[in-house]
């Protein structure tokens, strides 16, 4: 599933190109998404300039003229379609997963503009779209999220606290979005590791200074990831065509059998299930 980094790349590519436009028409091939598509969705879209197109977590949020709102997240396999309309072979992929070629099946649903379409493709439907009327009722919508690692209240008074008696392990609350919004396994792997905390530490075993790093590399990791472009996994491209780079920087997902990073530790990279998710951590500068 694309992280909070890739969502924001997405989000970029995509505000470059639909931002300040009129949507023309809205075509809707299948409506079974992971939440079925409303019948009335294209009398909500069709005919509204689209502001901006803004994010929250892994969500992206297209903001309309009339202070109404559009949500999408695209769940483990959604990928977002730029095609020129003059040109059907002409076409860019916003997002972690690409595809070589535009893809025949799976076109859940189109967004037309006067000379290009965003074509939402989806093999396994766990995406889904919502349609907010206002701005209360979308900051309502995610009120039990907790803040991303960029906000203001994600501090250390705010992360001791919420640790204080909790004994799930802290790789579990870093993929909590109620704790925190945006981070996902392969982030958390990599902050714990800045951090020197072992994945399976209890929560409330960790004092101020092991939540203040997790708070400076929460930022760290996510800000260098965006900047890189995010990670491509999956081939993931921006509009312009562009793979990520952050996958080059990983110093421990998906790298079992490679001896750490750090220059005076003489650990290997192991990896282990911890509540059903791959877990990569080093076995000595991270050892618990």
């Amino acid at each position: 599933m694309p992280e909070l980094p890739e969502v924001e790349v997405i989000r970029q590519s995509l505000n470059k190109r639909i931002k300040q436009k009129r949507v023309k028409k809205v075509i809707v091939r299948n409506r079974n998404l992971r939440f079925k598509i409303p019948l009335k969705f294209q009398n909500f879209l069709e005919n509204q300039i689209i502001i901006k197109v803004e994010r929250f977590s892994k969500y992206l949020i297209l903001c309309l003229k009339n202070s109404s709102f559009c949500i999408l997240h695209l769940g483990m396999s959604g990928t977002i379609h730029l095609v020129e309309t003059n040109n059907k072979n002409s076409f860019t992929n916003t997002s972690f997963y690409n595809s070589p070629t535009l893809p025949d099946k799976h076109n859940h649903f189109e967004i037309i503009f006067s000379n290009f379409k965003v074509v939402y493709n989806d093999p396994r439907r766990f995406g889904f779209l919502q349609m907010i009327p206002n701005s209360f009722l979308l900051k309502k919508r995610f009120s039990r999220y907790g803040p991303e690692p960029f906000e203001s209240k994600f501090n250390l008074n705010y992360v001791f606290s919420f640790f204080r008696r909790k004994k799930k392990n802290i790789k579990n609350f870093l993929l909590d979005q109620n704790f925190v919004s945006g981070i996902g396994n392969i982030y958390a792997s990599e902050i714990l590791y800045l951090s020197k905390i072992n994945p399976n530490k209890k929560a409330f075993l960790l004092n101020k200074k092991d939540c203040n790093k997790i708070i400076i590399n929460s930022k760290k990791i996510l800000n260098n990831a965006i900047k890189d472009g995010g990670s491509s996994i999956r081939d993931f491209r921006n509009t312009s065509g562009n793979h990520g780079n952050f996958q080059n920087n990983f110093n421990v997902y998906d790298k079992v059998g490679k001896n750490c990073k750090r220059v005076k530790c003489r650990g290997l990279i192991i990896r282990k299930i911890i509540s059903n998710r791959s877990t990569f951590f080093c076995n000595i500068c991270q050892k618990q």
